[in-house]
C-alpha cells in the first residue's frame, strides 16, 4: 500500500499517515461563514482538502470528509441588517453560490457539510461537560472557557502566554476570570438569532461550532483536521482545548484529531487581499474571466503549505499550461483506451505522496504530455494524472474553441468558404473569415480541412 507522508501542524515535522482505522478515514476541515462571495483564499482551501481527498481515495477504501458551513455569526447579522434580508435568506443564498463557485474549480461537495444552527444540542452539551469538568464557567449569560485551567492551551500555535492573550485580539469583560479566556455561549437581544439555554437565550460563540460538528459526524478522535493557516490560533487552538478538555483528555492534543494540515497564505501582487486596496479577488468574480480549471491550476501551482501570490498573469499562465495538455488529448481523440484502471505514473504518484508536492507533481504531468504521442497508455495515464490533480476534466474539443456544433451560421459559413476556395472567389474566402472573426471564432486550416476555432 502506498504511504502518504503529511506535514502535520501539531507535531510541526513532516510523518507518515497512518490512519486510526484503514478501513475509514476521517477528515474535517473548516468552512466557509455565509454571508457574502467566497474570496480567492477560501478556495484555496476547499481545492487543498480536496486534492488530499482524492489522494486518500486512490489508498483507502473509505474516506469520509466533513467540511462545516458557519450560518450563525456576528458577521452574518452585521449583513442581514445592512442588506434588510432574514439572516436564513442570506445563509442559503451563499451558501449555494459557494458550493456552485467550487464546483466550477473541480471542488466536489464533502461528503457532509454541516450546517452549525443544526448543532445547537451538541453544542450546549460541550459546554455544560466543559463546566462540569471545571474547564468553563457561566458568567452574565455567557459561557467562557478558562484558558489557564488547560496547561497544554498553545500546543498547536507554540505561542506564548502574552502572544496568546495579544492574538486572541477580545474584550477585556469584567466578567472575565482571565484576558484570555474565550466565549462558548453569549446572550442574544430578542431581535438576534438564539436559541434556549441553561445559561438563557443565547447563541453559540464561533469555535465551539466545528468542535461538535466534527464530533458528532466522525467521532473522537478522527485522522485529519485542518484548513487555512489563519485558523491555527485562536480557532484551530481552541478547539483542540474544548474537545480535548470535555473528554477529559487534558494531557492529549491528539484526542481531538491525530494530524493538523494547513494551507499557506494568499497575497494578491504582493500585497494582502484588502478591500481598501482594490485586491480582494472573489471566486464569483475571476471565474467570469477565467475557466475555473485556470483558476484551480493556479492554486496548485504552489506547494500548499507556502504562501501564494496570485495575479492574473498567473491565472492566464495556467490556461495556457491547460490549452497545452488539452491540445495533446486533442491530438489524440482517435487514440482508443482501455477501461481497465490506469496505473499511476510512479514519479507523479511520489510526488502527491510526498506531502501533496503539487508543483513536482504538476512537471511530470507535463512531461507526460510531452511523451504521449499516439500512445494509448500515455494517454491513459495523462488523464489519470489530470484527474487525481482535478484538471483535464474538460472536453478537449470544448475546452480548445473547437465545438462549434449548434453554431449553424459558423457551420454554413466553413462550409461556403471551403466551395469559395475549390472555385478559386479567394476575396470570398477573405470575407467570409473575416465574418466567421466577428463571430467570435478564427479558422484554422488543417490537414483534415478547416476548423472554426473560439477566440
Amino acid at each position: 500500500m502506498p504511504k502518504l507522508r503529511l506535514y502535520n501542524s501539531l507535531t510541526r515535522k513532516k510523518e507518515e499517515f497512518t490512519p486510526l482505522d484503514p478501513s475509514h478515514v476521517r477528515v474535517y476541515a473548516c468552512g466557509p461563514t455565509v454571508y457574502n462571495y467566497a474570496h480567492i483564499g477560501n478556495a484555496r482551501m476547499a481545492v487543498v482538502f480536496d486534492l488530499l481527498a482524492n489522494v486518500l481515495r486512490s489508498i483507502y477504501p473509505k474516506v469520509t470528509y466533513v467540511s462545516n458551513i458557519t450560518d450563525v455569526d456576528d458577521k452574518i447579522m452585521v449583513a442581514a441588517k445592512e442588506s434588510g434580508e432574514a439572516i436564513d435568506v442570506i445563509t442559503r443564498k451563499f451558501e449555494k453560490i459557494y458550493n456552485e463557485d467550487m464546483a466550477a474549480l473541480g471542488v466536489a461537495k464533502p461528503d457532509v457539510q454541516p450546517r452549525a444552527t443544526e448543532h445547537i444540542p451538541e453544542m450546549i452539551a460541550l459546554c455544560e461537560a466543559l463546566i462540569k469538568r471545571g474547564h468553563a464557567y457561566e458568567a452574565e449569560g455567557n459561557v467562557l472557557f478558562n484558558v489557564p485551567s488547560f496547561a497544554a492551551y498553545g500546543g498547536l500555535s507554540g505561542r506564548s502566554r502574552d502572544e496568546q492573550i495579544a492574538g486572541a485580539r477580545v474584550d477585556v469583560a469584567p466578567y472575565k476570570k482571565d484576558p484570555a479566556d474565550f466565549v462558548l455561549w453569549k446572550p442574544s437581544a430578542a431581535d438576534q438569532p438564539g436559541w434556549d439555554s441553561p445559561w438563557g437565550f443565547g447563541r453559540p460563540g464561533w469555535h465551539i461550532e466545528c468542535s461538535a460538528m466534527a464530533e458528532k459526524h466522525l467521532g473522537l478522535p478522527f485522522d485529519i483536521h485542518g484548513g487555512g493557516a489563519d485558523l491555527k490560533f485562536p480557532h484551530h487552538e481552541n478547539e483542540i482545548a474544548q474537545s480535548c478538555c470535555a473528554h477529559g483528555k487534558d494531557d492529549d492534543l491528539s484526542a481531538f484529531a491525530k494530524m493538523w494540515v494547513h494551507n499557506g497564505f494568499v497575497t494578491v501582487g504582493g500585497e494582502k487581499m484588502s478591500k481598501s486596496l482594490g485586491n480582494f479577488l472573489l471566486v464569483h468574480d475571476l471565474i467570469e474571466e477565467f475557466p475555473g480549471e485556470a483558476l484551480r491550476l493556479t492554486l496548485l501551482s504552489a506547494h500548499y503549505r507556502q504562501p501564494l501570490d496570485l495575479t492574473k498573469e498567473k491565472i492566464a499562465e495556467s490556461k495556457r499550461i491547460l490549452d497545452r495538455l488539452y491540445r495533446t488529448l486533442y491530438d489524440l481523440r482517435d487514440v482508443q483506451i482501455s477501461k481497465s484502471p490506469a496505473v499511476a505514473d510512479i514519479e507523479f504518484q511520489e510526488a502527491l505522496l510526498d506531502d501533496l508536492n503539487t508543483p513536482q507533481a504538476i512537471a511530470v504531468l507535463n512531461q507526460i504530455s510531452s511523451a504521449s504521442a499516439n500512445d494509448a497508455e500515455e494517454k491513459k495515464t495523462l488523464l489519470a494524472a489530470g484527474g487525481m490533480l482535478g484538471l483535464l476534466q474538460q472536453n478537449p474539443a470544448k475546452w480548445l474553441g473547437y465545438d462549434v456544433s449548434g453554431d449553424n451560421d459558423v457551420e454554413k459559413l466553413l462550409a461556403e468558404r471551403t466551395e469559395a476556395k475549390a472555385a478559386k472567389n479567394f476575396k470570398r474566402a477573405d470575407e467570409i473569415r473575416d465574418e466567421v472573426k466577428a463571430l467570435g471564432f478564427t479558422i484554422e486550416d488543417t490537414p483534415e480541412g478547416p476548423k472554426a476555432r473560439k477566440i
